[in-house]
């Protein structure tokens, strides 16, 4: 893959189908100016680990990105935490696209036929499920296929998807109604955090990017600096998504939407026809992200299969087209069975994901401190904060940040206030996984470059 088509697969990871279905949710809770402040802090804080992130991707440019970077300077246990967590993120969002594509859909065509049965009080149709069970199968196909043709779908689909935003945003400049932005703000606090935490989960993907280093046409000190691009290019998308329907619908109108964005175009241009576009923008932001979090997914279960943390079948690679099939295959069922949980499941993954997300992000930036201090030495083609202490700062800042966005989430704090008991079960069942292969893990392997290495000779002889 070359520059463009790496940096539409973090671009089109992070902007998804969540900010049609979200954004009204985002405005009601904190206001305008409120919801806008919150993802301008909380992409500045994405972009501060992203800068991390782009250090080390230059420095280690090897599928499984994490789980390279914290095997290396906090061992084994470390990074089977830390890229399990990502793992969980990503696989979160593949089942959250899996039933975002049908709802998105069914906004535009009824595929509410064949009723099966309820979860959570919503109604769950055998059409409206398979839409998104057999889109799966295709995107699984598309990924076995290579990464080339994925990143060359992916190019396709990002261009498309950011041609009507251009269209959106027309609309605001020219139709938009400033007064309808009031109140600026609203909820206070709470209604600021209530927005801030869901930040993580919609900046997931540009950590995309180090899982595909390898097959990346491009050198690694690029690599990292498409990474911090991708984050702000999001961010700016974001906000403006903001912008246009707070000035598109007044307070009233939100409460009774069900697509913001796609109601907010059909004011902003007076007809029926619009929000469908806007619609299929959505459609194309499902897919971009779906085909991105799938293929960094299967990297990071790669490495982990490769290094012996997972079971050997995951690392095995396609003979003719040089993909790690059967992890593909793995996300794939994943995505295919999401959809028969109904809409409901939306919320779920999405409440659970975020805290996964957050995790591995902690031990990203304790690694790159950690690697600052014991190997000094170590070739960094890209060099955050230069050849001084500058970098270290950098590195200390970036800790905090991250460690502030998991207390976020703490029983009482406003991350977990919001998060039911399925999120906190699907949560749950994947740690305990996670345990499971945790005790594969041989003793007595120390972090460093080699660990690796040693793990992966202990399994074979196992």
């Amino acid at each position: 893959m070359g520059s463009l088509a790496i940096l539409t697969l973090g671009v089109g990871a992070m902007v998804g189908f969540g900010w049609i279905v979200l954004v009204g949710g985002w405005i009601e809770s904190a206001g305008t100016f409120g919801a806008i402040l919150a993802f301008a802090i909380g992409g500045a804080m994405m972009a501060l680990i992203a800068l991390i992130y782009s250090e080390m991707v230059a420095a280690m440019p090897q599928a499984g990105g994490e789980h390279n970077y914290i095997i290396r300077a906090l061992g084994p246990r470390w990074s089977l935490i830390g890229s399990w967590a990502i793992t969980g993120g990503y696989a979160a969002v593949v089942a959250f696209e899996a039933v975002a594509l049908p709802r998105a859909l069914g906004y535009v065509i009824d595929l509410e036929h064949i009723k099966l049965y309820e979860v959570a009080k919503s109604d769950v149709f055998l059409v409206w499920a398979l839409v998104g069970s057999v889109t799966a199968i295709v995107i699984t196909i598309i990924n076995i296929l290579g990464a080339k043709l994925a990143g060359g779908v992916q190019t396709f689909v990002v261009v498309f998807l950011f041609v009507i935003g251009a269209v959106l945003f027309a609309g605001m400049l020219v139709n938009g109604e400033p007064a309808k932005m009031e109140p600026f703000f609203n909820g206070g606090a709470v209604g600021f955090f209530a927005v801030l935490i869901v930040v993580p989960f919609m900046f997931v993907g540009f950590d995309v990017i180090p899982q595909a280093a390898e097959e990346a046409n491009i050198s690694p000190r690029k690599i990292g600096k498409i990474s911090i691009a991708s984050v702000l290019v999001a961010a700016v998308w974001y906000i403006l998504i903001i912008i246009t329907v707070s000035v598109a619908l007044s307070h009233e109108q939100l409460a009774t939407s069900d697509l913001a964005a796609a109601d907010a175009i059909g004011v902003l241009f007076g007809n029926d026809f619009m929000p469908k576009v806007v619609v299929a923008a959505g459609v194309a932001g499902i897919i971009t992200s779906w085909n991105s979090l799938q293929l960094g997914a299967s990297r990071l279960i790669y490495s982990l299969a490769r290094s012996g943390m997972l079971p050997n079948w995951f690392a095995y690679i396609h003979p003719r087209f040089g993909t790690p099939v059967n992890a593909l295959l793995l996300l794939g069922i994943i995505a295919m069975i999401a959809p028969f949980f109904g809409r409901a499941a939306l919320i779920w993954v999405v409440d659970a994901a975020s805290p996964l997300i957050v995790i591995a992000y902690f031990l990203v930036t304790v690694s790159f401190v950690v690697l600052r201090h014991r190997e000094p030495g170590m070739e960094r083609p890209l060099r955050v904060g230069g050849k001084g202490n500058a970098g270290l700062w950098i590195g200390y800042v970036a800790i905090a940040v991250a460690a502030f966005l998991i207390v976020l989430y703490i029983p009482g704090m406003p991350g977990a206030a919001v998060m039911s008991w399925q999120s906190w079960v699907v949560f749950g069942l994947w740690w305990i996984a996670g345990i499971i292969f945790m005790l594969r893990i041989p003793r007595g392997i120390k972090a460093g470059p080699n660990a690796e290495h040693e793990i992966e000779a202990i399994m074979k002889r196992k």
